[in-house]
């Protein structure tokens, strides 16, 4: 699966799949054994030993086969490193860590579902004065006609393919400075999510046998090579606002004994894009130890240092973070809430100033043109194969794929290098201390106390030297008895 991964990465990697695709042939289906979901399935402890054996026996077989059809596929593709440097070394890694699993306090989250209960009840109070009626605020009809019907918030307000008004969390964000009302419905969609998503659910995911949540992290999921956590999902706790943060307090180390480390790389998603494109402009800020976007915003504005004010750090943030994702000045006009005039002079005046990044991305997308891929500084590839395409909209999104994939996948690639060195260190210098998260590009330990700064030592020295840049790679760490002191 991790070795299709590679060589197809937009396509499924699972074992039926393959068998049908590569050999022809189609694996017997788990259903024939233990029969369909549901109340009916049996348990596989019921089914006779014999047709266990055939169905397990065929598996152990077919995978055989595939392995002699995808190793010579991974040199083909130019994938050898990847797999055997990066990829393969990992899975003992991910084994360890899910075994290992994290402590979660569940009166703790049992304590901040009563408290967003109550958040709820006062938001949705606030709406339904606001809107001068009681109506559903989960309805998206009857929230588009109070918006657009009543409050008339918008001329011409979108509207779905049933023809119901559209009322998703973008198109609030783009309305939110107009109205209070619209603020109060976000918070109180916010609220209701972070109780039903993991406030109230997370319990359940705790192991009564270890009381830690063991999650399962996938190395064949996403196309750019990030990892993704499943049963639960860990990764996607939000940490933008105040209110989602709080949700890492009940992520607890093992005992008093112990505290959790947290290590965070900072900004690397911008200084690969200084390393890609080898902006001097970029490079010298990043050398220079300065703050990115302030440094950015004094040279868009053509202002001091010390003049940036507050609005042009927060556009010049919008442009570097947006420039991953192929952002276009329609889209950070929508962001900023700003003109799109304004919003494209900023981002002419953005290229100009850092002329290199605008080279590097044409230079992307004409290679991508090409070859129909785009790889990242270890060779990771994404094949593009509507880059081409005749079809507007199919090749402005392969494009923005082609500018985000070597970035992103980069990225991936350098925090699973160091999650492998870091691994072996702890293991080869006798340590008690075990990785138990990975988030995005923030990683968390469960260490003794004792052994507290000898492992930050070494998580942030592998961190920063996993790949080799000009750029200066810069490791934030954090400790604290939960995940939310520590980040």
């Amino acid at each position: 699966m991790i070795a299709h991964s590679l060589i197809e990465p937009d396509q499924r990697h699972k074992m039926d799949y393959l068998a049908e695709r590569y050999l022809g042939y189609t694996p017997i289906p788990i259903s024939k054994l233990i029969g369909d979901k549901g109340d009916e399935q049996l348990g596989m402890a019921l089914v006779p030993v014999e047709e266990i054996a055939e169905y397990a026996a065929e598996d152990a077989d077919v995978t055989w086969q595939l392995r002699e059809k995808l190793i010579p596929l991974l040199k083909e593709h130019g994938q050898e490193r990847v797999f055997y440097e990066i990829e393969a070394p990992l899975i003992s890694v991910l084994v360890d860590m899910e075994y290992e699993g994290v402590r979660v306090d569940a009166q703790a989250l049992a304590d901040y579902s009563v408290e967003l209960g109550e958040k709820i009840a006062i938001y949705q109070a606030e709406v339904q004065e606001l809107a001068g009626q009681t109506f559903n605020l989960a309805s998206p009809k009857q929230l588009g006609e109070i918006l657009f019907d009543k409050l008339k918030l918008v001329e011409k307000p979108k509207k779905t393919k049933t023809g119901q008004y559209t009322t998703n969390e973008q198109t609030l964000q783009t309305l939110a400075s107009r109205h209070v009302i619209v603020e109060r419905l976000l918070d109180f969609r916010q609220a209701s999510k972070l109780k039903s998503t993991y406030a109230d659910a997370l319990p359940a995911a705790i192991w009564s046998k270890t009381g830690r949540v063991h999650t399962t992290y996938s190395q064949a999921v996403t196309a750019t090579g990030r990892l993704q956590s499943q049963n639960p999902n860990l990764q996607n706790i939000p940490i933008r606002s105040d209110r989602g943060r709080e949700i890492r307090r009940a992520f607890v180390s093992r005992d008093s004994d112990h505290v959790l480390l947290s290590a965070d790389y900072s900004q690397i998603e911008l200084r690969i894009i200084a390393e890609l494109s080898q902006d001097p402009g970029l490079i010298e800020a990043f050398k220079a130890g300065l703050d990115i976007h302030k440094a950015t915003a004094a040279k868009v504005f053509h202002v001091g240092l010390d003049e940036v004010e507050t609005d042009q750090r927060r556009t010049a943030k919008m442009v570097n973070f947006g420039l991953a994702y192929g952002m276009s000045a329609f889209g950070l006009s929508q962001r900023l809430g700003i003109p799109r005039k304004e919003a494209a002079e900023i981002m002419d005046e953005y290229f100009i100033q850092f002329p290199a990044l605008k080279d590097f991305m044409a230079r992307t997308i004409e290679f991508a043109k090409e070859h129909e891929y785009v790889e990242t500084l270890t060779g990771r590839r994404r094949y593009l194969r509507d880059i081409n395409s005749r079809n507007h909209t199919s090749r402005s999104q392969a494009e923005r794929n082609a500018i985000n994939m070597p970035v992103q996948g980069t990225a991936a690639d350098m925090i699973k290098i160091a999650m492998s060195r870091i691994h072996t260190a702890i293991q080869k210098a006798e340590l008690k201390s075990r990785m138990i998260l990975q988030v995005h590009d923030e990683l968390v330990f469960d260490a003794p106390s004792s052994e507290l700064e000898t492992l930050r030592a070494m998580v942030v020295e592998e961190m920063r030297n996993a790949i080799p840049m000009n750029v200066p790679i810069e490791v934030e760490t954090g400790s604290g008895s939960n995940w939310l002191d520590a980040h």
